[in-house]
């Protein structure tokens, strides 16, 4: 595996919370939740975001009803475990204003695919009858990874292969990419503490979305036959924004 770029434990230890913070407002969730669901679409500007989540200041509900609710589901990732239950339970939170109640936290049944602005199919994920058994070869995978000492290097790496890996099987109906990145930080968290919910990965994914899914689409058109040997690129790019100071931005 290819070390990180030097000074990444150095990088993240300097990672500290925003003054703008309270024991009730994390200005650095807020940044998570609005820009990763920036990168799904979502017209949402952060200063208002944040006037709205600190101050109260009243907002068309349409506008910040999804975003309320992916910052419910990462303050719910802060103090719970990460595991398949709780999984399950922050894709309830997040996509309460996204899909029926009885989609929410449970496995899609109808092939998925992904598809461009002008209609063509670019991704065709995990079919549905393979769907349950590759989520369990992932919590199995994800479990195992939870019980093992790795450095920080290697724990960065994985992160991103977790979000990665999940956004390709793509399990749910929607919220897969709000899901990736939020598992993707959670990981990092449960391995390096807290620090992790500091780092501005969402903010950097969305300013070089362009970059991001082209490094996601590198692997290959079908799940069948994804081509892991090409995912480098992807997972470098959560090791550059801690490296790259992305956080101060």
């Amino acid at each position: 595996m290819e070390k990180a770029p030097k000074g990444l434990n150095h990088a993240f230890e300097a990672l500290k919370d925003a003054e703008i913070s309270t024991d009730t407002f994390s200005f650095y969730i807020s940044v998570s939740s609005v820009y990763s669901s920036k990168i799904e679409g979502e017209a949402i500007d952060l200063d208002s975001y944040v006037k709205h989540k600190k101050f109260g200041i009243e907002f068309s509900p349409d506008y910040t009803r999804k975003i309320d609710d992916l910052y419910d589901a990462y303050t719910f990732a802060k103090v719970n475990e990460l595991n398949k239950e709780n999984i399950a339970q922050s894709h309830s939170l997040l996509s309460k204003n996204i899909l029926t109640k009885n989609r929410q936290g449970t496995y899609r049944t109808q092939n998925m695919y992904v598809s461009t602005p002008d209609g063509r199919i670019e991704y065709v994920a995990a079919s549905p009858f393979e769907l349950e058994a590759e989520m369990e070869k992932f919590y199995a995978d994800l479990t195992l990874l939870l019980k093992t000492e790795l450095s920080i290097e290697e724990t960065f790496f994985y992160a991103s292969m977790i979000h990665l890996v999940f956004v390709k099987i793509h399990p749910w109906n929607d919220g897969n990419g709000r899901s990736a990145r939020l598992l993707e930080k959670w990981f990092l968290a449960e391995k390096l503490g807290d620090k992790a919910w500091f780092i501005q990965s969402e903010k950097m994914y969305y300013d070089q979305h362009q970059t991001y899914y082209s490094n996601i689409r590198l692997l290959g058109l079908e799940y069948s036959t994804l081509d892991y040997s090409k995912a480098l690129p992807f997972l470098l790019m959560l090791q550059g924004a801690i490296i790259n100071g992305y956080q101060q931005k």
